[in-house]
């Protein structure tokens, strides 16, 4: 995902901006995106839905495919049905991964959701941090348990709670991921301390919204992972005065711009086609 997001903000691949069905009989959303690297062996095409309707049928809420074709005849090469997992995965690896590359060393989590995203994120943060602590918080307190029980198996020795609000999260923990489709300001900036970081994954659509526009203007460093990206569909849409100083975490990782460590620090997550190409990529390769 590191040299996804360099080869992105080098300008080395075509990468267009998202393209969002809404599926209003079913209140489900679907999105899809596609990436090319030049000089790149394949082009991606992505789909990824979620239809919450599905929890009362029995089925997952969320699923999705990609498509990898040859970039020299355009002939398709792999069909990936992986039901939106890969999608999954590359979300919560790119904010573990700014977690690593802001040098933090926190023991303890802040999740704000408690679907498939939730789970992953503590997970691959525990790869990159010595967890001893992940607090969670959902609207669903049936969900909220459920989540719970399936952290304490995935991750045995680190001590989950529940959390009864979002600014209960923010007391409890410097390091926060925001993975929820509120279209509601979640956290505001009175609830977060000094030094503490944002990864706001939720919002990747029109409207979509868990921070507080504030929480943005006062960061000490504002991170996105595609600056056109966020304007349209991040937290950024929602101050777009701050665009100007948005650094895309694909330069930060190659420049490592100076910040103060007591401020805020926002990293603002859209998802891009390009980490749907590289996870593509690595899982063909590996499979052949």
């Amino acid at each position: 995902m590191r040299e996804a997001l360099i080869a992105y903000s080098r300008g080395e691949c075509d990468t267009p901006m998202p393209m969002h069905l809404d599926i209003a009989q079913a209140c489900a959303e679907v999105h899809i995106k596609s990436s090319y690297r030049r000089g790149g062996r394949y082009f991606a095409l992505k789909i990824a839905s979620t239809f919450p309707g599905n929890a009362a049928r029995g089925l997952a809420t969320g699923n999705g495919m990609m498509l990898l074709s040859s970039a020299e005849t355009g002939e398709p090469e792999v069909f990936l049905a992986d039901a939106g997992h890969l999608t999954d995965v590359r979300t919560a690896a790119v904010a573990a991964l700014a977690a690593r590359e802001l040098g933090r060393s926190d023991t303890t989590i802040g999740i704000l959701g408690t679907g498939i995203q939730a789970r992953l994120q503590a997970e691959l943060h525990a790869e990159v941090l010595g967890l001893r602590q992940v607090w969670i918080w959902g609207r669903n307190p049936a969900h909220r348990a459920e989540c719970r029980r399936d952290l304490e198996h995935l991750l045995p020795g680190v001590a989950i709670f529940e959390a009864d609000s979002p600014a209960h999260v923010a007391r409890e923990s410097r390091l926060i991921v925001t993975a929820t489709a509120s279209r509601q300001p979640l956290l505001a900036v009175g609830n977060l301390q000094p030094g503490t970081h944002v990864s706001a994954v939720g919002s990747d659509s029109p409207g979509k919204q868990e921070l507080d526009p504030r929480i943005l203007r006062g960061a000490a460093l504002l991170l996105v992972d595609s600056a056109r990206q966020c304007e349209k569909l991040g937290e950024l849409q929602h101050a777009p005065d701050q665009w100007g100083r948005a650094v895309e975490l694909g330069a930060f990782c190659e420049s490592h711009t100076g910040w103060d460590p007591g401020g805020v620090t926002v990293c603002d997550f859209t998802g891009l086609g390009v980490e749907d190409l590289y996870i593509a990529e690595y899982s063909y390769e590996r499979a052949i």
